[in-house]
């Protein structure tokens, strides 16, 4: 009896050690790419950089529905943040179909230096991660503005809490910009070692066994083995960063092949924190559901059809190869 208690304690030990290793060396690893991009955009945001992008994108915002000075909340949500985007937003006097269509945009891509420098952290091409944001992007804005006839009334925005940090000079604006580098990565940090600890405990209990099991079934839909599962749970609730993170982990530990490595992350590139992403455009003054369906409906068919394409150019390669060595 007492043998096999301390052999459990000696399980406990080991799943924590081994969490809070796995924690600690993805935090340094992503933590390596969000610090000086951060530190980077920050101080960008203090020059002309921005400005000068948002007028030089400004004239392809008709083909879209938005007027020219709508490039701005983009500029801002893709080169910061959502937050950021909300607050160039807050700046406009737009119609409810404008702000929709903005929110619609900055929910498939914001963030996106960082986001897309996390996401290649596994494997996947950076080009792959910035085509699918990018591109469903303008699609779902060009699709909503010729599709959508209402939505002609102004916005009323509701209540919205934006702070924005200000600072004077090259030495104010540096020590601003470390600081919210090293925010960030305390805020990974934070969420990323627990969840690696949980993900060790899981696996130790075989509950992720049984969660792979339950989750089969949506994930050979979507053209994915079941050892991906956890990562997208990560990734819809609480971000892609986190989720690159448990991939990371999942790709060195369990063999995910690249494939599934690479569907997981254009899924949830197209759909991640979906709960937080969706809520913080609530007080816009836009219907959210719609938004959010959009989002999960696009992430699954586009998902789905690019597993499928790739599963016929596998089984094709493998008839090539049999007819050429005569197999």
């Amino acid at each position: 009896m007492c043998t096999a208690t301390k052999g459990e304690q000696n399980v406990r030990q080991i799943s924590w050690k081994q969490g809070l290793s796995s924690g600690l060396k993805t935090t340094w690893l992503l933590g390596k790419i969000i610090f000086p991009i951060t530190f980077i955009v920050t101080v960008l945001g203090y020059t002309p950089v921005l400005k000068m992008i948002a007028d030089f994108v400004s004239p392809v915002m008709k083909l879209i529905g938005l007027p020219g000075e709508a490039a701005l909340p983009l500029v801002l949500g893709n080169f910061l943040n959502l937050y950021a985007g909300i607050a160039g937003i807050l700046s406009l006097e737009l119609t409810v179909k404008e702000v929709f269509i903005l929110a619609t945009m900055l929910s498939f891509s914001h963030n996106l230096i960082i986001e897309s420098g996390v996401a290649t952290s596994v494997g996947v091409k950076l080009w792959v991660v910035l085509t699918v944001r990018i591109g469903l992007a303008f699609i779902s804005a060009l699709l909503i503005n010729l599709l959508w006839s209402g939505g002609s009334d102004i916005a009323e925005y509701g209540f919205v809490q934006v702070q924005t940090a200000q600072a004077d000079g090259a030495l104010e604006i540096a020590l601003l910009a470390a600081e919210k580098a090293a925010f960030g990565v305390l805020q990974l940090a934070v969420f990323v070692i627990p969840i690696m600890l949980i993900v060790q405990i899981m696996k130790d209990l075989k509950w992720m066994d049984f969660l792979s099991a339950k989750m089969a079934p949506f994930m050979r839909f979507l053209g994915m083995s079941e050892n991906t599962s956890f990562t997208m749970l990560t990734g819809l609730t609480v971000g892609l960063a986190y989720g690159a993170g448990v991939m990371i982990q999942a790709v060195k530990e369990n063999g995910v092949s690249r494939k599934d490595a690479t569907l997981a992350i254009i899924f949830l590139v197209s759909c991640h924190a979906v709960v937080e992403d969706t809520v913080i455009f609530i007080p816009l003054g836009i219907p959210v559901l719609p938004l959010l369906l959009i989002r999960v409906t696009v992430a699954v068919l586009l998902t789905v059809v690019i597993g499928r394409l790739w599963n016929r150019a596998e089984v094709a390669k493998r008839k090539e190869t049999e007819t050429t060595y005569g197999l």
